[in-house]
């Protein structure tokens, strides 16, 4: 066996295995992301609106936030980029997907679910579009300010709750407005979409953010002991 296959294997077991389960996890979440967006829910009782996406995005906030406490500030940026490939095999495999015929089965006998499946998912490019400028901006966003805010301490608890905090909110209105104007503005009234997106990650970022990112950090602490 040749030396740089050596080198290789061992730096591959020498991976953190919480940032191994957290680098998959990341993947998975750009690419959900990206087909949840297509719903709009409801904020009851209100009339406000937030896409769906925002729940595998917040995901994605507290998991580079993780890496960034864990394993440092250029990882993490570095994982951030990379996240752009799952994001970008994924759109191209629904384009095959749409192009290549169904078959006739389909055809004869599920012809409703094929035409909303195309229905649903043609329509997606603007979504598919509109993620990578707000998921780039918004997440090197939430790494910078993260990282700032933590000094050249490495703080307790309370520390990385307020940061994870501060560091979401801040980084999640910046993603609203640039995710919902290029991705639905033109097909409908996108105001009530926007005001509720921006009111709901932000307060998702103060309320549930700074408790995942403890939780984060503490399980990827664990997995790394094992």
């Amino acid at each position: 066996m040749t030396e740089p296959a050596n080198e290789t294997r061992l730096a591959a077991a020498a991976m953190p295995l919480g940032l191994f389960v957290y680098t998959l996890l990341y993947g998975g979440m750009t690419v959900l992301a990206g087909v949840l967006a297509f719903k709009q829910v409801q904020l009851w009782p209100t009339e406000l609106a937030v896409e769906s996406g925002i729940f595998a995005f917040l995901l994605l906030v507290v998991i580079s936030s993780t890496i960034a406490q864990l394993y440092g500030e250029k990882l993490a940026n570095r994982i951030v980029w990379w996240g752009f490939i799952p994001l970008l095999v994924a759109s191209l495999l629904m384009q095959l997907v749409l192009n290549l015929p169904a078959s006739v089965e389909m055809v004869d006998y599920r012809s409703a679910d094929l035409a909303a499946f195309e229905r649903v998912h043609a329509t997606l490019w603007r979504v598919w579009m509109a993620g990578p400028a707000a998921y780039i901006v918004s997440l090197l966003l939430n790494v910078w300010i993260f990282s700032r805010l933590r000094g050249s301490g490495e703080g307790g608890a309370i520390s990385l709750m307020v940061r994870g905090a501060v560091a979401s909110a801040l980084s999640q209105a910046i993603d609203s407005v640039i995710f919902i104007t290029l991705a639905f503005y033109g097909q409908f009234a996108i105001t009530n979409l926007l005001i509720g997106q921006v009111v709901a990650k932000v307060a998702l970022s103060l309320v549930l953010v700074p408790f995942l990112i403890t939780g984060g950090v503490a399980f990827a602490r664990w997995l790394d002991r094992r």
